[in-house]
Formats: structure tokens, C-alpha cells, sequence
């Protein structure tokens, strides 16, 4: 072994393994596909509060993805580590909305098709995954559903609050009741009359009515 054998590292050979060329555009091209990734999914986000990090991880997946599969593509020996050191890592963040999952897996799919070349494959299966999500996703009800919580002191008091939603509502089905000595609270899914919110407080100053919240939600009911 001579001198020269000591201070030689396969490291140093790697550098030249991905061109600086192919870097840029890459990485460029996955800047934007993960920009445009984001904006699709703030346009088509339906839940309660918008997280711009959430946002912002999935440009942050398409650039790290296709810098790890830029990586893989250069060695197969890399590649075989890479799936051993890949494989300890775990995630603990609990994903909220079902369309989350969606997105990520578009931003990691993205990153990955974008870093093998298929560049027409990632921006053209991008552009069309886009637009459908946007036709179907963002689709804007024309009568929001609310959830009215009434709280009142019997059976009369019940029977008057399904006769005035009846009448002051487009729709309203009981989706919960729960009775105590004294005291029922129901929980009705309501459609508005023209966007009309006065019912509810109309609706509390009645007899035997103790308290009436409205609340809107997305129509993902759990119960």
C-alpha cells in the first residue's frame, strides 16, 4: 500500500457522480412542481385551520425526495444503504385530514418520477392530478351545513325546537340527543335559510330553551 492508497476515499470519486448541471434542473424543477403542489392544496383545503407548515413541508418533500433519489440513481451500493438507513426512520405526526396523505405522497411521487428524468411524466401527471383535485375538491356547497347544539328542559322544549327548525331552516335531522334528569341536549344538522344565522338566537329566547349554539362544519360527521 502506498501513500497515495492511505489518502484515496471512493467519498472524493463521488462528487462527480451527480453533474452540477443535473443538480440545478432537478432541483429546480422540483422547487416548482412541490410550489405547485402547494398552492393546489391551499386552493382545495377544506378543513378547519390552514397550516403553512404543513403547506411548506410539501416543497421541502419534492426537493428532498429528488435529492435522495438523484443519489440512489448515481451508486447501487448507495441505493442498497440508503433503503437500510431509510428504513429507521419513523413518523409521529398524526395526519388530521385524509387529503393530507394525498399530498404527500403526490409531493414524494413528484419528487421521485421528476429525479429518475421523466420530466414530462411528473409535470404532465402533476398538472392533470391538480386539476382534478381542484374540479372535485374545491367544490363549494351551495347550502353550507351547520351543527346547532340546543340545550333545553324537557319534552314540550323538544318538541317546539324540532317544530321551529322545521319551519326556519331548509333541513334539520338529529344527528344526537343525549337526556338527563331535567335536561336534554340535541344536536341537529341544519341547512340555512338564505345564510340566516338570527334563527339561532331566536331560538335560545324561546321557552324552555337554555342555550342554542350553531356551529359550521365541513359535513365530515363523526358520530
Amino acid at each position: 500500500m502506498t501513500f497515495n492508497d492511505i489518502f484515496k476515499s471512493s467519498f472524493l470519486e463521488n462528487v462527480t457522480a451527480v453533474s452540477l448541471t443535473d443538480m440545478a434542473i432537478s432541483l429546480a424543477l422540483s422547487f416548482c412542481l412541490g410550489l405547485f403542489i402547494f398552492f393546489v392544496y391551499k386552493k382545495t383545503y377544506a378543513g378547519v385551520m390552514f397550516s403553512q407548515a404543513f403547506g411548506g413541508s410539501l416543497i421541502a418533500m419534492t426537493m428532498i425526495t429528488t435529492m435522495v433519489i438523484l443519489a440512489v440513481t448515481s451508486n447501487v451500493v448507495l441505493s442498497l444503504g440508503m433503503v437500510g438507513a431509510l428504513s429507521i426512520v419513523r413518523f409521529r405526526t398524526a395526519i388530521k385530514e385524509p387529503m393530507d396523505i394525498a399530498f404527500l405522497f403526490w409531493a414524494i411521487a413528484g419528487g421521485i418520477v421528476l429525479a429518475a428524468g421523466m420530466i414530462p411524466l411528473a409535470i404532465v401527471g402533476s398538472v392533470i392530478i391538480g386539476l382534478i383535485l381542484i374540479v372535485f375538491c374545491n367544490r363549494k356547497s351551495a347550502q353550507k351545513p351547520f351543527i346547532a347544539v340546543i340545550a333545553c328542559d324537557g319534552g314540550e322544549a323538544e318538541e317546539s325546537v324540532a317544530k321551529y327548525l322545521k319551519e326556519n331552516t331548509e333541513k334539520a335531522s338529529v344527528k344526537s340527543k343525549s337526556a338527563q334528569k331535567g335536561s336534554i341536549e340535541l344536536t341537529y344538522e341544519v341547512m340555512l335559510k338564505n345564510g340566516d344565522t338570527d334563527f339561532i338566537t331566536r331560538l335560545s329566547e324561546m321557552n324552555g330553551v337554555s342555550s342554542a349554539v350553531l356551529v359550521s362544519y365541513n359535513g365530515d360527521y363523526m358520530g
